[in-house]
C-alpha cells in the first residue's frame, strides 16, 4: 500500500512542509502504515502563527451572527459527511464503528454549543449602578490561540472542544494535532473551508516539542487550551502562564466507580465494562478501576469475567466489532507492561488479553480486555492511568472506606457510585473528589451544554473547557460605565474623587 503523505493546513490551503521528519500514521486494525504527517519547520510554525494573528484583525470585526453562519454549516457538513469521517477516526484510530460515529457526534455538539455564542456572548448591564451612572459588560475575542490535541479522540478534542468555541468568540485557532491521527481533523478542515470559514481563521499542524514551545512561547498567542498527560500539561500550564497567556489544561485520569452491597448487580456489570472498555480504554473518562463491597465483590468479578468474554474483539470498522485495537504498536507493548507489572505486584489476573490475535488481522494492535482483581493501594496499577483495555478490581468494607480509598488518588476526573440507597448517593455526590460524578452511570461526562469539569492533577486552569466556561476562556471581559450630564452640571467643576463608582 501507497504512503500518503499529508500536509498541513493554513490559510484554507493544504501546504506540503519543508521538513525531512514525518510522523507515521497506521491503521490500527491492519498494522499497516498507512500515511505521514509532517513536523512542520520552526519557520512553518512561525509563519502559520503570522497568518492566524493577520486573519484576526478581520475576523473579530465580524459580526457574532455572522461568525456562527458558518459554523451552522459546518455542522450540517459534519452531518452530511458522518459515515466517510467515522470511516474515517474508525481507521486511523481504531475505534469501533459506534465509538467512532460517537466521536464524530461530539465534534457536531461542540459546534452547536458555538452556535448559540451570540446569546452566550451576550453582556451585562446595570441602570443607575449608582445614580446618573450605568454599566455595561461585554465580552470580546482576544487573539489567536493554540490547541493541543491527543491522539485518542481526532475529532471531539481539536474540532469540538477546541476550534468552534474558539472561533464563534471571535477568535483564530492554530490547533496542533496529533501526529499519529490526524487525517479526520484535516478532513473537517476541510469541511470548514466549505462552509465559507475565511483564510487563517482555522489552522492545523503537527510538529515537534521544540516548535509546541513555539506555540506556548510566541507573544502573538493570547491562549493555550491543551488535552494530554499531566506531566506535560503542568509543563504547559506553568510556561504558557509564565508567558502571560490564558492556560486551561485537560490532563490524565484514574477513575473509580464505587459499587454497593446494593447495587443492581446485573445492570451495573453491564455498565462498568461498556465503560471500561469503550474506545479500548483509551480515554481520560474510561472507568478503570472498581472499588467493590465485599459482600457482592466475587458476584461482581464472576460477572465482569463472563461479560468480557462476550466482548468481539475485531477489526475498528467492522460494525460488529465492539473492542477495537489500541492506536499503536508501542501503545499496546506499554499496556502490556502494566498488566506484567500488576503481576509483579501481587494483583490476580483472572482475564487475561494479552494474547489476544484477530484471525486476517493478525498484525493489528489488539489487546483483549483484561481484569485484574485484589488490587490494593499500594500498588501502582491502581493508581496511574494506563490507558487500554484493563479493569482494576480493589475490595473493601464499607461506604466509607471506599470513597477515602478514591479520594486517595491524586486524579479526580469522574467518579461514580453504583447503589439504589438516595443516601449514599447524595453522601457520594457531596464528598467525592471527582469533578464529574456519576449515579448510576458508568461514564458521567455531561453534554457539551455543560463544561468538562475535572479536579486535581486532572486539570490546571480556571476556566474549563465547553458549557459555560468556555466562552468565557475564550473572551475578555469589558465593563463600561457611562455617565451623561445634565444642564447643571455640564457648568460644575466639582467631581467626586469616586465618580459615581460609590
Amino acid at each position: 500500500m501507497a504512503i500518503r503523505t499529508l500536509q498541513y493546513f493554513t490559510d484554507n490551503t493544504f501546504v506540503s512542509s519543508a521538513t525531512d521528519k514525518y510522523y507515521p500514521v497506521f491503521n490500527p486494525s491492519t498494522g499497516e502504515q498507512i500515511a505521514q504527517m509532517p513536523r512542520c519547520t520552526s519557520a512553518e510554525i512561525a509563519q502559520v502563527i503570522d497568518n492566524a494573528h493577520r486573519a484576526y484583525q478581520s475576523w473579530s470585526r465580524v459580526p457574532v451572527l455572522k461568525r456562527v453562519q458558518v459554523l451552522y454549516k459546518v455542522r450540517e457538513l459534519l452531518i452530511e459527511h458522518m459515515d466517510e469521517l467515522t470511516q474515517l477516526c474508525a481507521t486511523e484510530h481504531g475505534k469501533n464503528w459506534e465509538e467512532s460515529k460517537g466521536d464524530i457526534l461530539k465534534a457536531k455538539e461542540g459546534t452547536e454549543l458555538a452556535c448559540n455564542m451570540p446569546s452566550l456572548l451576550q453582556g451585562e448591564s446595570l441602570m443607575d449602578a449608582s445614580k446618573g451612572y450605568d454599566t455595561v459588560l461585554y465580552r470580546e475575542s482576544m487573539g489567536v490561540f493554540a490547541g493541543i490535541a491527543p491522539f485518542n479522540f481526532p475529532a471531539m478534542i481539536p474540532m469540538g472542544w477546541m476550534a468552534p468555541v474558539c472561533i464563534a468568540c471571535g477568535n483564530t485557532v492554530v490547533l496542533k494535532v496529533a501526529g499519529a491521527t490526524p487525517m479526520t481533523s484535516l478532513r473537517i478542515a476541510e469541511l470548514y473551508r466549505e462552509a465559507g470559514l475565511p483564510d487563517g481563521v482555522l489552522n492545523i499542524v503537527s510538529c515537534d516539542r521544540n516548535d509546541t514551545q513555539e506555540l506556548i512561547s510566541n507573544p502573538k498567542i493570547v491562549g493555550i487550551t491543551f488535552v494530554g498527560s499531566t506531566t506535560v500539561g503542568k509543563y504547559v500550564y506553568e510556561t504558557a502562564a509564565k508567558h502571560g497567556k490564558r492556560v486551561q489544561c485537560l490532563c490524565e485520569a484514574k477513575n473509580h466507580a464505587l459499587v454497593l452491597d446494593d447495587a443492581a448487580l446485573d445492570r451495573t456489570a453491564a455498565g462498568i465494562i461498556n465503560a471500561a472498555y469503550g474506545c479500548a480504554g483509551e480515554r481520560c473518562m474510561a472507568l478503570p478501576v472498581v472499588v467493590a463491597q465485599e459482600g457482592i465483590a466475587d458476584r461482581l468479578v464472576d460477572k465482569l469475567v463472563a461479560l468480557a468474554k462476550q466482548i468481539k474483539v475485531g477489526p475498528a470498522y467492522d460494525k460488529a466489532t465492539g473492542l477495537g485495537p489500541v492506536y499503536s504498536a508501542d501503545h499496546r507493548a506499554a499496556v502490556i507492561r502494566w498488566i506484567e507489572t500488576a503481576k509483579q505486584e501481587g494483583a490476580k489476573v483472572v482475564l487475561d488479553g494479552t494474547a489476544c490475535k484477530v484471525k486476517g488481522f493478525e498484525n493489528g494492535f489488539y489487546l483483549g480486555p483484561t481484569i485484574l482483581d485484589r488490587v490494593t493501594p499500594e500498588m501502582t496499577v491502581g493508581q496511574r492511568e494506563i490507558f487500554g483495555p484493563v479493569l482494576c478490581v480493589k475490595r473493601v468494607k464499607t461506604f466509607e472506606e471506599g470513597l477515602a480509598v478514591m479520594n486517595a488518588n491524586p486524579f479526580a476526573n469522574g467518579s461514580v457510585i453504583y447503589t439504589q440507597s438516595g443516601y449514599y448517593a447524595r453522601e457520594f455526590v457531596r464528598n467525592t473528589d471527582g469533578g464529574m460524578v456519576g449515579v448510576n452511570v458508568g461514564i458521567p461526562v455531561p453534554v457539551g451544554v455543560f463544561s468538562f469539569t475535572g479536579h486535581k492533577q486532572s486539570f490546571f486552569g480556571d476556566l474549563h473547557c465547553l458549557g459555560r466556561d468556555s466562552f468565557k476562556f475564550f473572551t475578555d471581559s469589558k465593563t463600561v460605565t457611562t455617565h451623561w450630564f445634565d444642564e447643571h452640571e455640564a457648568k460644575s467643576t466639582s467631581v467626586s474623587t469616586w465618580d459615581g463608582t460609590i
